[in-house]
């Protein structure tokens, strides 16, 4: 079993990305990160897989905090998202992707970027598997929409 140090130091950077593919914002992606090891650290010896239970914490985080701000803010626009210095395409693909209800974002950002299967997105989401299918069907078919 690998050790709490071992396991910060190993992935912690990757558990950033995605907190960042899933929030936008990179302060608020060290938060996540930082919330989801603190909250792990007195029961570490207790959790069989530690990567999939620290990544679950961090979705779960993200969503949390995405419901919270949408909240407050009934207008997308408000919400600023910081710059990603990409290519133009990769800027507006972001953009779109941010636009995204925060259990589509979830869902592809986990299938694409995390490349896990479907299954694996359902388990880590608590959803049912079908739900998943269609929450990438329609994040896949509003993201087309709004590029062409």
């Amino acid at each position: 079993m690998p050790s709490f140090e071992e396991t910060y130091r190993e992935h912690r950077l990757a558990l950033v990305r995605l907190a960042f593919l899933m929030c936008g914002s990179r302060d608020l992606s060290e938060d996540l990160v930082q919330s989801a090891f603190t909250a792990t650290h007195t029961r570490w010896h207790e959790i069989d897989n530690h990567l999939p239970y620290l990544r679950r914490a961090v979705v779960n985080l993200a969503k949390d905090g995405q419901r919270q701000r949408f909240r407050w803010l009934r207008n997308a626009s408000l919400l600023k998202p910081e710059a990603v210095t990409l290519p133009p395409e990769v800027d507006e693909t972001w953009a779109l992707l941010l636009r995204l209800p925060p259990v589509q974002r979830a869902v592809i950002v986990l299938h694409y970027y995390e490349d896990l299967a479907l299954v694996e997105v359902a388990s880590l989401l608590d959803r049912p598997s079908s739900t998943v299918r269609s929450d990438l069907r329609r994040a896949l078919d509003r993201l087309r929409k709004e590029l062409t």
